[in-house]
């Protein structure tokens, strides 16, 4: 199988395009919004920021990071980090009615930042918190949304080129909003690769007031409970990670990742139809519609590769495709393939690895 074939632009495209009205004009730079928790930002705002900078650089304007929550250290040293990823200068909305998210207060806090600076890209992650606020300010402002694109660029026009999967995986379209802005954009952590961090002194800070007070929000915040389930998996950001697919034949033979992930300090995972079939939790799967992936190492065993798997490893930096099928899909785009039957081969690489690794060894190998 080739790569994914990309829906195309229809023709003429650039020269149907309308003259972007007057008062949109204005409209210049890139926003990257900081999803942050009580002070702890989600890594895939640094992701977008390294995104964001390199189409900041091919349109000539600044990348701004946009930070809101509570009046307190933690979101300045927020700020702070912002300069460290590369932003120009930075936006803060800070007020303790926005200690916590309420979809309310931070699309206030959001559209009358977009009103006020007139930005032309404004870049979110694709989280719980960054999908529901990304729908509610592109409806405010009457502009489009890309949701969860897999790829980020800007055209000859300076249009922003936001690309996704489509008809269950099997196209890439891309899509431009062209003559409405800003241009919105979600993206899912680990699709865009981390930038580098360097240290940087705090550049331009822009505070803008909410001018909203508790009273004017319905919802209330009663307590607040953070995720510390240490049972779900931490397979985005894992740096090698052993997956099963249909391949292996039955439940009972999952076993056989789940042993070979733990005698190398890895995370385990699986493809959609396992999860479908219920022999593994939803959380456990990689593709487009279960976790996006970006390890060191991938070792996938009895998986197609299908499209949809595809889109959630690709980012891998070494890819090792274990299936009897000599065509498989998956060989298009492993770095190693062994055409054999996975459920005899990995207790042999168990076993192999136990033997070679001490428990030091694979916790090294795990970071």
């Amino acid at each position: 199988m080739n790569d994914k074939a990309k829906a195309p632009a229809p023709a003429g495209r650039a020269a149907a395009k309308k003259e972007l009205p007057e008062h949109l004009k204005a409209y210049k730079h890139v926003w990257v919004f900081i999803e942050q928790e009580r002070g702890q930002a989600h890594p895939v705002s640094w992701e977008l920021m390294g995104a964001g900078r390199i189409l900041a650089d091919k349109l000539g304007v600044n990348l701004a990071a946009v930070v809101v929550g509570a009046r307190n250290e933690a979101t300045q040293a927020v700020v702070r980090e912002s300069f460290n990823y590369g932003a120009d200068l930075a936006y803060l909305v800070a007020d303790d009615v926005l200690t916590d998210y309420r979809n309310e207060s931070y699309t206030k806090a959001m559209t009358d930042l977009v009103n006020a600076y007139q930005p032309e890209i404004l870049l979110l992650g694709a989280t719980i918190l960054g999908r529901d606020l990304a729908g509610s300010v592109a409806t405010t402002l009457l502009t489009g949304l890309t949701a969860d694109c897999t790829e980020l660029d800007v055209d000859a026009e300076g249009s922003l080129a936001a690309t996704r999967p489509t008809f269950g995986g099997s196209l890439l379209c891309t899509i431009f909003t062209l003559n409405y802005r800003p241009q919105m954009a979600t993206v899912r952590p680990r699709v865009m690769p981390m930038p580098e961090r360097v240290d940087k002194p705090i550049g331009r800070v822009i505070e803008h007031p909410l001018g909203m007070v508790e009273d004017d929000i319905v919802t209330k915040v009663l307590s607040f409970l953070p995720d510390r389930d240490s049972t779900k998996s931490n397979l985005a950001f894992a740096d090698v990670v052993v997956a099963g697919g249909l391949g292996l034949g039955s439940p009972e033979n999952f076993q056989l990742i789940r042993q070979l992930a733990s005698a190398i300090g890895a995370e385990f995972g699986c493809s959609r139809p396992l999860v479908q079939k219920g022999w593994v939790s939803s959380d456990r799967q990689i593709g487009q519609t279960g976790k996006t992936i970006r390890p060191k190492l991938y070792i996938a065993a009895g998986i197609s590769g299908a499209i949809q798997h595809r889109v959630g490893v690709e980012g891998a930096d070494y890819i090792v495709a274990i299936n009897t099928d000599k065509n498989a899909p998956i060989f298009d785009f492993a770095h190693v393939g062994i055409v054999t039957d996975a459920v005899r081969l990995l207790p042999a690489l168990t076993e192999a690895f136990s033997k070679r690794l001490s428990p030091h060894q694979r916790d090294r190998l795990a970071s």
